[in-house]
């Protein structure tokens, strides 16, 4: 399943705040789409809409084709502060997901195990979020969007909370993960590494109102990129220097609001 965005304006305070202009964007089937741009400049705002959280003000969203046959939820979102329940254990918290569905008890034992086992948690399915590390909770957070075979996965900065070791473990996880698996994702994130690590595509906003700048197409497949390639350098310094000033501009633009 693609989906198309068309033509996506948003304005808040009555009209009074536009924070989205024209955004004309699509995310293909069995690629991940990395979206960065300044604070303030709509980015979250954007992932909202597409989840169907919230209505543009103008535009539309359009899903094309068909989600998996299997697919319990054609959209599922990931968050940056993991979301899950403390008084849940790991398989706790991926059930959760699957307990509005019209399932039997054995099809969802197996769901859980088979997530469980392609995110290398199977041994920590009785544990609790306090025994977990940051990572690990991102993790479970993973494993239970997966848990409803999701043909669009909406990624809201996941791994903005975690130091850069393991945000690297993370990314390693995330990517070895697509190569097995080939999801469909919308990424929203502040890191540019962490763009031009894990997009097949980058779409960079301006500032406030949100508008497309330029989308950059990486051409080295996921599972040849690494941290010190020079390719990926260039690719990032392209990005900070589209981003520099405005990020200035918005940083003061936000302290005025």
């Amino acid at each position: 399943m693609e989906i198309r965005l068309k033509g996506i304006s948003h304005s808040y305070r009555d009209g009074g705040l536009k924070v989205l202009s024209d955004i004309n964007l699509s995310i293909r089937e069995g690629e991940i789409v990395c979206l960065i741009g300044p604070s303030g400049c709509g980015k979250s705002t954007l992932l909202r809409i597409i989840g169907g959280l919230e209505l543009p003000s103008a535009g539309a969203v359009l899903q094309v084709g068909d989600p998996p046959p299997t697919s319990l939820n054609p959209l599922t979102y990931i968050f940056q502060d993991f979301a899950l329940l403390p008084w849940r254990t790991v398989e706790g918290n991926i059930s959760l997901a699957l307990e509005d569905h019209p399932i039997g008890r054995k099809m969802r034992t197996e769901i859980i195990d088979g997530v469980l086992a392609r995110t290398n948690l199977t041994e920590f399915r009785k544990a609790y979020p306090r025994q977990l590390s940051g990572g690990m909770k991102q993790r479970v957070a993973i494993a239970r969007a997966l848990s409803v075979n999701p043909a669009v996965m909406l990624m809201d900065e996941p791994l903005s909370a975690l130091d850069s070791q393991i945000r690297e473990i993370l990314m390693a996880d995330l990517v070895e993960l697509w190569c097995r698996e080939n999801f469909t994702a919308f990424y929203v994130t502040h890191n540019l590494a962490e763009a031009v690590r894990l997009g097949h595509r980058v779409a960079v906003l301006s500032r406030r109102p949100g508008k497309i700048r330029e989308i950059i197409e990486i051409a080295t497949p996921l599972n040849q990129r690494s941290a010190d390639s020079p390719e990926l350098g260039r690719h990032q310094q392209h990005l900070w220097e589209l981003l520099r000033d405005e990020a200035r501009a918005a940083d003061l633009e936000l302290a005025n609001v």
